[in-house]
């Protein structure tokens, strides 16, 4: 399995909005594509950051599957404009995850 760890910094006090959407509209739309989410976890040291994981089956399938959430209805319809605005900025960095020891 190959492993997005994903950092979003959201601009000061959106935290919980954009969690909010992340969760009822985000997560469900990445796990119809087949990608697995694992979080968000809140930074306890800054009320603007969370973390969350993206779960591919493997590297050969990590960019198709980016873009069919990234070219789809949802995304390019509603969240990208919702979203977009309230980051600050983000870093991913990919892993793997051979033994799959991380249990969605």
């Amino acid at each position: 399995m190959v492993i997005e760890m994903r950092t979003y910094k959201t601009r000061p006090g959106l935290r919980a909005e954009f969690l909010q959407i992340f969760r009822l509209k985000s997560v469900p739309a990445h796990e119809a594509i087949g990608m697995r989410i694992l979080g968000p976890f809140l930074s306890l040291e800054d009320p603007d950051t969370f973390f969350f994981m993206r779960g591919f089956p493997d590297i050969a399938s990590r960019e198709p599957m980016k873009a069919k959430f990234y070219e789809g209805e949802i995304w390019k319809r509603e969240l990208e404009k919702a979203l977009m605005p309230m980051l600050d900025r983000f870093d991913v960095v990919v892993v793997d995850d051979p033994e799959e020891r991380i249990c969605w």
